[in-house]
């Protein structure tokens, strides 16, 4: 079993987005001392949702701040950057921590930074699979030239070149992504917005034994009713003004969540209760799906104390009892 932490970077109600990305850092450091296996952080532009613009930048800093944990991107989106870049920068980060780095890659959605950095929708809407492939072609070449629809240029050498490239993960949130993800061996990042039989239903289509990874939402209280009471005043406090950040960028219309409903529905599949509630909830998505990577998207309760506090709790009272009843 493999756990860890996943960090938004989001800036809660009152805060700058420098005590976004300071507590970010915080909780990395602390999910390290609690006994977590990885930290995985967000990318989002334009948005309170997530105040961190590169994700690969921010784990480079938290692998300097920590010394066994290894630290992830989810993702990065590969629809607004050149996938050549993207490989590069994970290609530095695998050699310079020792193989600490992982790298999660998607597509993104068709948002505003697709007009901002100049790479268009159709890269997003058609474009994903070549990029897919380029980057990892250069993670596992000496040399790459590439003559594609929307990638062109003479052979050059991969400088830095790493002998174990970093392991990288797709998030997929479709059938056709799930496909593509198989077709490449790449385990699936599955999110939090689907529940256990959905997981369970993407592994079933990909049909292949693979270290996928479930994401979740993890609030630890002495009571489910704590907990819960908890998460549901504070989350839509940020989650609510974070979702307005998402505009797609060709103005098509878009049916907006329900900070409110989305919270509570977080609250029911995932494990947000005392210590032995979210212990069985846990181990119900182990049995449920075969995932045995799960990472928890610790913030909900929108304050840092709440937050370090959370990972302390879930590091001494849950993750313990979680693996010895998920053993090898």
């Amino acid at each position: 079993m493999r756990f860890g932490v996943f960090l938004l970077a989001t800036r809660f109600p009152g805060g700058s987005d420098a005590d976004a990305l300071v507590r970010t850092a915080e909780a990395a450091v602390a999910a390290e001392r609690a006994g977590f296996d990885d930290v995985w952080v967000a990318e989002h532009h334009f948005m309170s949702y997530g105040v961190c613009p590169s994700a690969a930048t921010l784990a480079g800093y938290l692998l300097g701040a920590t010394s066994r944990i290894h630290v992830g991107t989810a993702v990065s989106v590969l629809s607004n950057q050149h996938p050549v870049a993207l490989a590069e920068q994970a290609a530095m980060l695998a050699a310079v921590s020792g193989g600490r780095f992982r790298l999660g890659v998607g597509r993104g959605g068709p948002w505003r930074d697709l007009e901002v950095f100049g790479t268009g929708l159709d890269r997003y809407e058609h474009g994903f699979a070549e990029s897919l492939d380029l980057l990892l072609t250069w993670l596992r070449s000496e040399r790459v030239g590439w003559s594609g629809e929307r990638f062109a240029f003479r052979e050059v050498p991969v400088v830095p070149r790493v002998a174990e490239p970093p392991p990288v993960a797709v998030a997929c949130t479709s059938p056709a992504t799930e496909a593509l993800a198989a077709a490449h061996g790449l385990p699936m990042l599955l999110g939090m917005h689907v529940g256990d039989e959905e997981k369970a239903a993407a592994v079933a289509r990909y049909g292949a034994p693979a270290a996928h990874i479930s994401t979740g939402l993890a609030q630890v209280a002495d009571s489910r009713r704590e907990a819960v009471r908890l998460v549901t005043r504070e989350m839509p406090r940020w989650l609510g003004p974070g979702l307005d950040g998402y505009v797609p960028v060709d103005n098509r219309p878009r049916q907006r969540r329900d900070p409110h409903e989305y919270t509570r529905r977080l609250c029911d599949l995932h494990p947000v209760g005392s210590p032995d509630d979210c212990v069985e909830s846990l181990v119900t998505t182990v049995e449920r799906t075969g995932i045995r990577h799960i990472v928890l998207m610790v913030e909900a309760a929108g304050s840092r104390e709440r937050t370090l506090e959370n990972i302390a709790r879930l590091g001494e009272e849950v993750l313990p009892k979680a693996r010895a009843a998920c053993p090898a």
